[in-house]
């Protein structure tokens, strides 16, 4: 004659001894089983989480209470969610138990079960956090940002300045009147002997006919106009580089 007992007080001892701290023996009022029988709750998690120091995203309790003629029956059970399980999936768990629990009958079987509950619980979940890390690359890959054209270096700025300062030269020359750039280069004077040459007096007298013959306009040039500090030339130089860049897509396009 099988003695029930003596076996489940065996699987009790054994299941204590494997899962230490994640099994406890629980009131028979708070197992939502049918039963006043002893109750147990063991603590699940998805078996690639266990060995994680921080705490599992889904947990969940799968509690049990012996039958009078177990193993020969099935054990009573129960699933309650800890952490994020939602009822659908408890009761899809719970009817695969059972299935599980009939198709073991005459041998200790709730290690069996807790075995089988964390390969559907790391299954079930996996597949959620596959889809929610695929739907974080695409997220990302949206948020990159393709740099167009050549790329801004200590060589290409001093080589734009360069010319810069080479079209300011230019564009400042423009504005200079003609006399100052057609006259010829002569040797200078010392104050004296261009006062003793006559050409101050001769200069002077030119000078009062040609503002009494026509009334030329004054033309202030202001160096201040024509200074710009490198952060200001900067600011240009990724300007046009933009504008250069937009324009080689459109002609690409």
């Amino acid at each position: 004659m099988t003695d029930y007992v003596q076996e489940q007080d065996m699987e009790i001892e054994a299941l204590e001894a494997i899962l230490m701290d994640d099994f406890r023996e629980i009131h028979s009022s708070e197992s939502g089983l049918n039963t006043s029988s002893r109750c147990f709750q063991i603590t699940l998690s998805p078996q690639d989480e266990e060995a994680d120091d921080s705490s599992p995203s889904v947990r969940l309790a799968l509690i049990f209470s012996h039958t009078e003629k177990y193993p020969d029956e099935p054990p009573l059970l129960s699933v309650k969610n800890l952490r994020g399980i939602q009822a659908g999936d408890l009761t899809a768990l719970k009817e695969k138990l059972e299935q599980e629990a009939s198709e073991n009958l005459g041998m200790a079987m709730i290690y069996t079960l807790v075995t089988s509950a964390k390969e559907w619980l790391s299954e079930r979940f996996a597949q959620d956090g596959d889809a929610e890390n695929a739907d974080e690359d695409e997220v990302a890959k949206d948020e990159i940002i393709v740099p167009h054209g050549e790329p801004v270096t200590i060589e290409t700025f001093l080589a734009w300045r360069e010319r810069f300062e080479a079209e300011l030269a230019l564009e400042r020359a423009k504005l200079m009147p003609d006399s100052a750039l057609t006259a010829p280069k002569e040797k200078k004077l010392a104050g004296r002997q261009w006062f003793e040459s006559g050409r101050a007096s001769a200069k002077g007298a030119a000078s009062i006919d040609e503002e009494s013959d026509e009334d030329e306009e004054d033309i202030d040039l202001d160096d201040d106009d024509f200074e710009d500090d490198e952060e200001d030339m900067l600011e240009h130089y990724l300007a046009e580089k933009s504008d250069a860049s937009s324009h080689s897509s459109r002609r690409a396009n």
